[in-house]
């Protein structure tokens, strides 16, 4: 697992290439790259992208060569697109680099990629942080990366307005938890590494929150009203709230999601 400046990055070695997962910002993709050469001289052949966010995505066109494969959902692609598309039609980016921003193999559903004795297994999973997120598990090594359905020791920031949902988000880390086991190790989009009892601790957390701001849904309460009741998150806001986002924007997320949900 790598940090930096964006969202986690997972490589795996394989017998003859790397398998990378995400790749942060463009502005970061040389001493990436560096990173990498004092992990494995072996060259890359595969980038896989969780989702389309910039902070995951950003330097696909650094890394999409032609021996690179750029794989991810459909819908991962589609707003890659439409994102770059702004940009080409301002003249911040020109042709080539639109089109290595965009992932060359989509997939609807799962895909799996085999490497030596390494089985690689890749999900989408619906409406959770956007609406075409994918966590990936290497079967062997038992190391799951959830992208950014999964913001270990910090609320998670739950892009409405790309498909995200709070019951997605939930629904997602249940499938994760229905798919590894105690010696799992996670790599989640952001924060440190983790497990299958912290995730579990996680799930219930934003169950919790939910089953609270439902209730206060249900009693009539505004935007507002929920925005301002900070015992609603109280439980949690000093081990989880002091991150990217903090407890008044959770609740303001939770709110809007169950209220259209």
């Amino acid at each position: 697992m790598l940090t930096g400046q964006g969202g986690n990055i997972g490589i795996y070695v394989g017998e003859t290439h790397v398998f990378m997962i995400d790749d942060q910002f463009d502005r970061l993709s040389d001493t990436l790259k560096k990173t990498i050469r004092t992990l494995t001289e072996k060259p890359i052949a595969t980038l896989f992208n969780t989702h389309m966010h910039g902070d995951h995505s950003g330097g696909n066109a650094n890394f999409n060569t032609q021996t690179v494969t750029l794989i991810a959902h459909d819908n991962v692609r589609d707003r890659i697109k439409a994102n770059q598309q702004a940009k080409l039609e301002k003249n911040e980016i020109s042709k080539a680099y639109f089109k290595k921003m965009l992932p060359e193999v989509t997939f609807s559903k799962d895909i799996t990629f085999h490497d030596a004795n390494e089985t690689i297994m890749a999900f989408h999973v619906h409406n959770a942080h956007t609406d075409g997120d994918a966590m990936v598990y290497f079967t062997k090594n038992n190391v799951l990366h959830m992208g950014d359905t999964y913001f270990s020791g910090r609320y998670p920031f739950i892009d409405l307005k790309s498909g995200g949902s709070v019951s997605g988000y939930i629904d997602a880390q249940k499938r994760a938890l229905l798919l590894i086991n105690d010696d799992t190790k996670i790599i989640p989009g952001h924060g440190r590494p983790s497990n299958k009892k912290e995730l579990t601790t996680y799930v219930n957390m934003l169950e919790t929150i939910k089953a609270r701001i439902q209730a206060a849904i249900q009693k009539g309460a505004s935007l507002e009203d929920v925005k301002k009741d900070a015992s609603l998150t109280a439980t949690y806001d000093k081990t989880h709230g002091t991150g990217f986002i903090n407890p008044e924007r959770l609740r303001e997320t939770f709110y809007n999601s169950l209220k259209s949900e």
